[in-house]
């Protein structure tokens, strides 16, 4: 397959693109918390939320790549644990120009997998032991790729923030006793605004077209995202709507909350993209 010319190339471009979304919302996060001081207690009231902000945005930053996994109930794999992952791992990142990442093991059987972290020298891949049973090793590697493309462009440091700062806003809603249905009502929509604004369908696009390059096909990755969606449908799921951006494909029933968060583009939409990469399936199709 020739090379491809990707929508969002790797590089500096799409990386500085999410750093500078990545600062905008610590920005805007401050900004919010300071205005809310403020109207509180005034300016020194402002000035101590806005520094445990920053405190709080400092810690969180380092420990990206451990939170999200946290958050699905994920434990970071041993180093004798599974190999044969473990080295298609390595030698994925070393053709997409990232570090290793930490590998972590979500032990149940809804296959998925997502990246998570601050970017190339930081970041986390969580793969669930559903995922390793039900995909061929073409098909895995096609996702692990896809994945990798996320950490090489920084997507994983907006999507971690964001899904992590979106859960934040819905757990509030637990603190709310009687009024929680009023308070998840107002603070859904306003956490799914957030979320949509800051990620973009087309990241994932230029991930899957991406990692088609990377593998040099682009039927290993669109096989496996029919098989995703074909055997997570068989399998009980249930997790903070939140995630939802983290996923390679989205796991939710878009539906009620869940609806709300959706950030992936239509799955056939996908796979009908990475088919066209091929010449040849392109061909057989247009004389069909």
């Amino acid at each position: 397959m020739p090379a491809l010319a990707a929508t969002e190339p790797l590089g500096f471009l799409p990386a500085a693109r999410n750093l500078l979304k990545a600062w905008l919302l610590l920005a805007g996060f401050c900004a919010a918390v300071g205005g809310l001081g403020w109207w509180i207690g005034g300016y020194r009231t402002a000035s101590i939320s806005v520094f445990c902000v920053l405190l709080a945005a400092a810690a969180l930053y380092w420990y990206l790549d451990r939170v999200a996994p946290g958050m699905v109930g994920a434990r970071e794999m041993a180093i004798a644990e599974g190999p044969l992952l473990r080295s298609t791992v390595e030698r994925l990142a070393a053709k997409v120009g990232v570090a290793r990442p930490r590998l972590y093991l979500i032990p149940d059987a809804h296959p998925r997998a997502f990246a998570a972290g601050r970017g190339p020298r930081g970041s986390s891949l969580t793969v669930s032991a559903g995922l390793l049973t039900v995909t061929r090793p073409a098909e895995l590697e096609g996702i692990l790729a896809h994945e990798l493309v996320h950490i090489a462009n920084r997507d994983v440091l907006v999507q971690t923030i964001v899904s992590v700062l979106a859960g934040f806003l819905i757990e509030v809603t637990r603190l709310a006793g009687w009024f929680q249905r009023g308070f998840l009502f107002v603070l859904a929509p306003v956490a799914a605004s957030f979320v949509h604004l800051m990620l973009s369908p087309n990241r994932e696009f230029a991930a899957d077209r991406a990692a088609a390059e990377i593998l040099e096909t682009p039927h290993g990755l669109a096989d496996a995202l029919i098989r995703l969606e074909a055997a997570g449908s068989l399998v009980e799921f249930a997790a903070s709507p939140a995630t939802e951006p983290l996923y390679t494909v989205n796991p939710f029933a878009e539906e009620g909350i869940a609806a709300m968060f959706v950030t992936h583009p239509p799955l056939a939409e996908r796979v009908r993209r990475l088919r066209q990469l091929d010449p040849e399936w392109r061909a057989k199709q247009e004389a069909a």
